[in-house]
C-alpha cells in the first residue's frame, strides 16, 4: 500500500500503552529517486512523505522523548479498535502444512562448506526406509486441516541416493492425498549429479519444485563442490540439468552458496541463470566446519555490495519489462508488497516440520539430528509442547536487539541455525538489503505498478 503519509494523521492526540517507545522501532524513514517514504514497520506498510512531513518525521526519529503529537502520529497507524497486526503474543502451533523428508543422510560430493557433514550430521550414514516414509506422509495428512494443500520435501544429503524411495512415495502421497482431499505438492533438493531421464519424468508429472545446487562456473563450483576423491562435479550437474529441461519440472531453481572467497556475484549470477534456470539466488555460508568458507562479521560489507550490484540489474530489468530472474531481490520485491509482516523468520517448528531417517521430527532440515529442536516423531506424533516453547522463545519481539530492529518483521530475527551456531552477525547486512529493495520497490510500484499486479504476463519476449 503506497499513499501520502498525510492523509492518515489523526489530529487527535491520545495516549498510548507504547507511548515510551522510541518512533524508531516502528518507522523508518528511507529515500528513492522520487523522494522520501515511510516504513510502519507493524504491518510493513510503506507511504509516500512529502518534504513537510519527511523533516518532521526525521526530528520526531532522534527525539529522546515522545511528545502528545508523536503518541498521535503512532496511534494513527494501528488498526481500528487499537490493535497492531503484530504483538508480543507467541503464535500457537498451527497445523501441519509441509514437511521434508531427510530420505538420504549421506552425500556423494564433498563440498568443502557443508555444515551438514554430507547429510550425516555428525553420525553415520542413513537411509530411510519405505515404511518410516509412509508414516511420514501419514503424521502430515492427520495434522493437516482438511482440504488444505501439503508440501512433501525430499531432503539429504543428496535424496536421490535414495532414488526408490522418491518414487515410491510421490505416488503414495498423491493417491493417499487424493483420499483424504488434501493436494499433495512436491519439492526436492539436489546436487544434480544423479538425475536419470525417469527422475525427470517423474519430476514433471507431478510438478516438483527442484532446487539445484550450484555454485558458478566450471572453476569454481568444482573448486567447491567436488566429489570426495576430488574430482570436479560441474559437467555431471549440467548433464542433470539438461536432462531436467528436457522434462520441465514444475519449477526449476539453483541456489548458489557463496563463501568469503567467491568473489564478484554479478558475473556468477548471470552464468548460472544462462543454464535455463527458472530463477536463482545466493545463500552466503555461515555456518560451516571449515573456518574459512564460512562468513564473519567483516565479510558482508562486500557481499552487500555485490548483492546491490545484482539488484541493481535486475531491477533495470524489470523497468524495461524483462525477465533477470534474481530470487532475493524479486522475492524480497513482493513481500513488501504484499505487506508481508511475520515475528519468525520462517516456518520451522510452526507449520513445517523435518524428519531424520528414523522418523524423528525436528524444527526445520538444518536441525536434523540436533536434540535441542527435537519435536516428536511420526509414530507417535509432533510434540506440541516443544513446539510451543519453539515459537514462544523465538517471537522476534522477545529477542534482543531484534526487538527494537525496524527489520524485524521482515526479516523475523534470523534463521535458527545460523544464529544458534554464530549469533546475528548479518544484522547490518539485512538492514542494507532491504534499505535498497524498499527504495526499488517504491520505484518500480510507481513506474511499473502492472508488475505487482500480473507479474506472470508482465514480461515481454
Amino acid at each position: 500500500m503506497k499513499v501520502a503519509v498525510s492523509e492518515s494523521i489523526d489530529p487527535n492526540p491520545t495516549k498510548s500503552a507504547a507511548a515510551h517507545v522510541p518512533l524508531s522501532r516502528d518507522f523508518h524513514l528511507f529515500e528513492s529517486q522520487l523522494g522520501n517514504h515511510l516504513l510502519v514497520v507493524d504491518g510493513s506498510q510503506v507511504f509516500d512523505l512529502d518534504p513537510f512531513w519527511a523533516e518532521q518525521l526525521e526530528k520526531w526519529l532522534v527525539a529522546e522523548e515522545l511528545t502528545a503529537e508523536m503518541t498521535a502520529f503512532r496511534q494513527s497507524f494501528l488498526m481500528p479498535g487499537g490493535k497492531v497486526a503484530i504483538n508480543d503474543t507467541p503464535l500457537e502451533p498451527p497445523p501441519l502444512r509441509s514437511l521434508s523428508l531427510n530420505i538420504a543422510q549421506s552425500c556423494n560430493l564433498g563440498c568443502q562448506y557443508c555444515y551438514a557433514d554430507a547429510g550425516k550430521f555428525g553420525g553415520h550414514a542413513q537411509f530411510m526406509a519405505q515404511d518410516v516414509a509412509e508414516q511420514g506422509v501419514e503424521r502430515l495428512i492427520i495434522e493437516a486441516e482438511p482440504g488444505v494443500d501439503l508440501v512433501v520435501g525430499f531432503m539429504g544429503g543428496e535424496p536421490l541416493l535414495n532414488r526408490q524411495l522418491i518414487h515410491h512415495i510421490t505416488r503414495y502421497a498423491s493417491q493417499r492425498g487424493q483420499e483424504t482431499g488434501h493436494k499433495i505438492r512436491f519439492s526436492l533438493t539436489t546436487n544434480g549429479t544423479l538425475i536419470e531421464p525417469e527422475d525427470a519424468a517423474l519430476f514433471a508429472a507431478y510438478g516438483f519444485n527442484i532446487s539445484v545446487s550450484i555454485d558458478g562456473p566450471q572453476w569454481l563450483h568444482d573448486r567447491l563442490r567436488p566429489t570426495p576423491k576430488g574430482r570436479g562435479s560441474y559437467e555431471a550437474v549440467l548433464r542433470g540439468l539438461e536432462r531436467l529441461k528436457a522434462k520441465r519440472p514444475g519449477h526449476l531453481s539453483a541456489r548458489i552458496t557463496v563463501t568469503p572467497q567467491t568473489g564478484q556475484l554479478l558475473p556468477i549470477l548471470r552464468h548460472v541463470l544462462s543454464l535455463g534456470f527458472d530463477d536463482a539466488g545466493f545463500a552466503p555460508v555461515l555456518v560451516s566446519p571449515n573456518p574459512d568458507y564460512a562468513f564473519e562479521a567483516e565479510d558482508f560489507s562486500q557481499f552487500l555490495e555485490d548483492m546491490l550490484e545484482c539488484g541493481q540489474v535486475c531491477q533495470q530489468h524489470l523497468l524495461d519489462g524483462k525477465r533477470f530472474p534474481f530470487t532475493n531481490f524479486e522475492t524480497a520485491l513482493h513481500e513488501i508488497h504484499r505487506g508481508s509482516h511475520r515475528p519468525y523468520p520462517c516456518g520451522a517448528g510452526a507449520g513445517y516440520l523435518s524428519m531424520n531417517s528414523q522418523g524423528k521430527l525436528y524444527a526445520c532440515h538444518r536441525l536434523v539430528d540436533n536434540e535441542q529442536w527435537a519435536l516428536g516423531s511420526a509414530q507417535d506424533g509432533s510434540n506440541f509442547e516443544a513446539r510451543q516453547e519453539l515459537l514462544k522463545r523465538s517471537h522476534v519481539n522477545s529477542r534482543s536487539p531484534c526487538r527494537n530492529c525496524w527489520a524485524r518483521y521482515l526479516c523475523g530475527g534470523g534463521c535458527y541455525h545460523e544464529v544458534s551456531q554464530q549469533g546475528r552477525i548479518a544484522c547490518d547486512y539485512i538492514r542494507g538489503w532491504l534499505e535498497f529493495c524498499l527504495a526499488a520497490y517504491a520505484e518500480l510500484s510507481t513506474a511499473r505498478p502492472e508488475y505487482f499486479l500480473t507479474p506472470e504476463t508482465y514480461f515481454v519476449n
